[in-house]
């Protein structure tokens, strides 16, 4: 611990958002950067717990008191080191990631948390600036051959580590380009998409294989796979959830990443914008509450829409923790993002009855009905509509953000694994009743963070390192090792 009363004498920091009116009018990302004072700062803020509770937080059991106290120290090169350690890709994490381990670190109790994210996205920017990161290709190969299948950060992840453990790793992508949601699911202004073409070149450099427009099960027969000594289905969870209320056939009722995906291959050059697909002068409603409905809302202001309006069924949440969520358990708080900021009418406890639609098949309105959720005892809370409350919304676009139902179903079929209670794939140790064939990420465990997703990848990457080789020289985190950095 370098500032001993370092929690006393700062308080949290973030970054500042460039005005409104200025970032809407563009898809780059708009937070402004913190001094390099500033930054030692909040790292000094870190109490180096006895007990580090964001340990646990931290799906990656990232070191935080550890690069916390480098980054108050000045000693950049070394936090990097520390951080790398235990997450492939801070850069994406210190950008998109909730950062349940802030919701656990101890000042929290009593004061706002230490800015563990901030502090992560700026020790990798350090990297990068400085030059420090670099490909680092093993130095031997095993000759086994290992077949990743979907490019988004599980696979990534997961290809990294197999393939420092000197394996030839082939990632399948079935997109024009690598990435998966990272790429065609979270918007610019969150993500700009140089910031992954950066550590792909050094992905490719280290010499991971990317095959792209690769469909596997569709225009890649998974016979072919037999020719690799090990499989890792990495597609993620991308069956959409629909709203079956009577005229969801309306056009004008999009999947929101339909939405997002076209918006970001139409930023990215890749195709033109359409007007399906394009909020410019309509009234838009977003019926989901989560992240995808905050880029929904985000992107349609980009567009010019006429007005954004955000439905969410569930109740809205208290600011503060309640007796049932204490901490260091994950805040069910309310959330209001950037997106939120730009323009946007919030409602909550809203139940959708019917997309209404013009003679020629177009969407013109949606109604709804308040509800309210009824504790029950002993069962889940039971939702009761409010009589009297129907209303009518004049609306030209609905964007349908309600997350997924698990893995499409292709792959599974084809090769004949076993899917849990919940439609994932089952995966003990990662590994399926095939026995080359691993799982990881969404596909697995269902719809979840992106820190979840690297920390999957790496899992899974050990124990197929391990099934390869009958032991692993890679890192498993329930045992406690310290991965090499």
């Amino acid at each position: 611990m370098g500032k001993l009363r370092g929690f006393l004498e700062y308080d949290r920091k973030v970054e500042d958002y460039i005005e409104v009116k200025k970032r809407v009018q563009n898809y780059e990302e708009f937070t402004e950067d913190l001094n390099e004072s500033e930054l030692n700062e909040q790292g000094a803020r870190c109490m180096d717990c006895g007990i580090p509770f964001c340990h646990s937080g931290c799906p990656l059991g990232n070191l935080i008191p550890d690069f916390n106290d480098a980054v108050y120290k000045n000693h950049w090169a070394k936090a990097l080191d520390i951080l790398h350690a235990t997450n492939n890709f801070p850069e994406f994490t210190g950008r998109l990631c909730p950062a349940p381990c802030e919701s656990a670190c101890v000042l929290g109790i009593i004061n706002p948390p230490v800015s563990i994210e901030l502090i992560e996205k700026y020790i990798v920017e350090r990297g990068f600036k400085e030059g420090w990161i670099k490909a680092d290709p093993p130095k031997e190969r095993t000759g086994k051959k290992v077949a990743v299948i979907g490019s988004g950060p599980a696979g990534l992840a997961a290809a990294q580590q197999l393939n420092r453990a000197g394996h030839n790793v082939t990632v399948f992508e079935r997109d024009k380009k690598v990435g998966g949601l990272l790429r065609y699911g979270i918007p610019d202004f969150k993500l700009e998409k140089h910031i992954i073409d950066r550590r792909l070149t050094i992905l490719e450099e280290e010499g991971i294989e990317f095959k792209t427009g690769v469909h596997v099960g569709v225009n890649y027969d998974v016979e072919e796979l037999k020719t690799y000594d090990a499989v890792v289905l990495c597609g993620g969870a991308t069956s959409r959830r629909a709203l079956p209320v009577p005229g969801a056939d309306a056009k004008g009722v999009v999947q929101a990443m339909e939405f997002l995906k076209r918006n970001n291959e139409v930023v990215d050059g890749l195709e033109e914008p359409t007007a399906d697909l394009h909020a410019k002068g309509k009234n838009v409603i977003v019926i989901g509450g989560g992240d995808t409905g905050s880029d929904c809302i985000g992107t349609s202001n980009r567009h010019g829409a006429r007005s954004v309006t955000n439905f969410e069924i569930m109740p809205m949440p208290s600011e503060e923790r309640t007796m049932e969520n204490p901490w260091p358990f994950w805040p069910f708080t309310l959330k209001s993002t950037s997106s939120h900021e730009e323009g946007c009418d919030r409602n909550w406890s809203i139940a959708t009855k019917e997309f209404v639609k013009d003679d020629k098949g177009n969407l013109k309105a949606l109604k709804t009905v308040e509800v309210e959720w009824v504790k029950v005892p002993g069962g889940r809370p039971q939702l009761k509509e409010v009589e009297g409350s129907e209303k009518e919304w004049p609306c030209e676009l609905v964007l349908l953000a309600l997350g997924f139902t698990g893995p499409e179903k292709t792959l599974g079929e084809q090769l004949g694994l076993e899917l849990d209670q919940r439609t994932n794939i089952k995966g003990n140790n990662y590994q399926t009743n095939v026995p080359n064939v691993f799982v990881a990420g969404d596909m697995r465990r269902g719809q979840s963070l992106i820190v979840w997703a690297i920390s999957e990848g790496r899992e899974a990457a050990h124990h197929v390192d391990k099934f390869l080789m009958g032991k692993s020289s890679l890192p498993l985190k329930e045992k406690g090792d310290l991965p090499a950095a």
